[in-house]
């Protein structure tokens, strides 16, 4: 079981010790309001398709690690998301495999060229692979992610099944608060510039994009955890 205050005190140089967080999702709902937006209070449907964006992972079986953060630097956090299969009454979906995927502090994507800060196409940061384990979680150790213009802040996922076949590609968006927060630190290049509303990939579901939970600080990291539901 992963101590939390454990993680939260030693940040990134407790890395070592961490392993998968419990499960802290056990329903199908969203009841904590957000800022940027009133949190889903829905039921067992699907979650939002969303794009994959211009910088998927390449070669996700290349990837397969917890530990997504290579050579980046910023805030801590804690990444765990249990996948629901809404095909048996929202139970965990074992066995499935979660690629997920997103910029560094300064808003860059690895694998790719053209980016805000250069050429990045062999490095490898900040993305990864993890196998949901009994109760339907993976969990994965990153940073918080930064932003770039035209988005909110977001991480990508994707939830595949064993045989590789894609169930959903989705993203999910971050309290606007905690974000703030986070942008006022060393590393990071100030406020965003396009709100949760404001963002055109999350327009119309950002009631049910918003994570589940993001809890911590900046001093010490913070654990985010996400409810994805698909039919499996």
């Amino acid at each position: 079981m992963m101590d939390r205050k454990k993680f939260l005190k030693n940040g990134v140089a407790g890395i070592g010790s961490i392993i998968a967080i419990p499960t802290l999702i056990t329903s199908c709902n969203k009841d904590d309001d957000a800022a940027g937006g009133t949190v889903d209070t829905g039921t067992c449907v699907v979650s939002p398709v969303e794009t994959a964006g211009p910088f998927p992972i390449k070669t996700p079986t290349d990837l397969v690690k917890e530990n997504i953060i290579g050579d980046r630097t910023g805030i801590p956090l804690k990444i765990t998301i249990q996948v629901q299969n809404v095909n048996s009454n929202c139970g965990p979906l074992v066995g499935a495999f979660v690629d997920i995927w997103q910029c560094d502090a300064k808003g860059n994507y690895s694998e790719y060229s053209g980016q805000l800060d250069g050429d990045f196409t062999s490095q490898k940061f900040l993305r990864g692979r993890q196998t949901t384990d009994a109760n339907g979680n993976a969990s994965f150790i990153s940073i918080y992610p930064g932003w770039y213009p035209g988005r909110a802040p977001h991480l990508h996922l994707e939830i595949l099944k064993s045989s590789g076949e894609s169930l959903l590609i989705t993203q999910v968006a971050f309290p606007e608060n905690i974000s703030k927060a986070v942008y006022a630190t060393t590393n990071y290049k100030g406020d965003f510039d396009t709100s949760n509303t404001q963002d055109g990939i999350f327009s119309g579901d950002i009631n049910r994009s918003i994570a589940n939970s993001v809890t911590g600080n900046t001093t010490d990291g913070y654990i985010l955890t996400e409810t994805i539901k698909v039919s499996g």
